[in-house]
């Protein structure tokens, strides 16, 4: 397993983390991050373009001269594509351009971008985002002691309000949840910074080799012994006599 430093705010190294094999040292697939590459700018395109057709361009109705006689050639609108400021036809419509991309194929290909991050020696972990001010210069100055260039990608775990404030009006800089990363984002960023916590969270999603949690054994519940019947249940039921039929009466005697 590849080892990182775990360095603070001030850049100073605290600590150490082992990264899994799996998430953080896999074969990058090209293949794999042109997919999700397309398909995340495909899904933030807003694909509101529109063309005005002949039914919605300015222009009266009525037809310009008549069918016969005049030696041009025949017309039925002013409105018509062939002419100047006339329709357009077969131009594009409001449409969506997002399409779905399998689970795997994305995950696959975000353990490829934080491979190659890591084998670029562009991949900081942090020991945690604790900044004691939302403002956007304190900010800039910790990610000058980060090796901030630029540009960077943030990954924190958790609600940080300060960091979220002072992040969102830095040119270049980005920040982003481990559930919600993209392979994009990963790519398009120089430097990639992530918590300790985000790191634990990306290696618990990512790990296809992860084993599942050890459940304890369990003893068998014995079942609970019958009910004693009691004197009247153990009584036979009286067997009810059959009255008999009562005889029809004749109309002699």
């Amino acid at each position: 397993m590849p080892v990182v430093d775990v360095v603070n705010l001030e850049g100073k190294k605290v600590g150490e983390v082992e990264l899994a094999d799996a998430v953080f040292s896999s074969k990058v697939n090209p293949h794999l991050l042109h997919e999700a590459s397309r398909w995340y700018l495909n899904g933030l395109r807003r694909g509101t373009h529109k063309v005005k057709e002949k039914s919605e361009v300015s222009g009266a109705g009525r037809k310009l001269w008549k069918q016969k006689g005049t030696g041009k050639a025949r017309v039925g609108s002013i409105r018509s594509p062939l002419w100047r400021h006339g329709g357009t036809v077969h131009g594009p419509r409001p449409r969506s351009y997002s399409y779905a991309m399998p689970k795997k194929m994305l995950l696959g290909a975000l353990r490829s971008a934080l491979s190659a991050k890591l084998a670029d020696e562009k991949l900081t972990v942090v020991d945690g985002w604790q900044l004691e001010s939302h403002k956007t210069g304190s900010l800039l100055a910790t990610l000058g002691k980060l090796s901030f260039r630029k540009s960077a990608l943030l990954v924190s775990y958790g609600e940080n309000r300060n960091l979220e404030l002072a992040s969102r009006n830095l040119e270049g800089v980005k920040l982003s949840a481990p559930n919600t990363l993209q392979p994009y984002e990963v790519l398009k960023h120089d430097r990639l910074l992530l918590s300790k916590d985000a790191v634990a969270r990306l290696v618990r999603t990512l790990d296809p080799e992860k084993t599942p949690i050890a459940v304890p054994d369990v003893d068998t519940i014995a079942a609970a012994p019958a009910k004693k019947a009691t004197a009247a249940a153990k009584k036979p039921a009286a067997k009810k006599v059959a009255k008999p039929a009562a005889k029809k009466k004749t109309g002699k005697g």
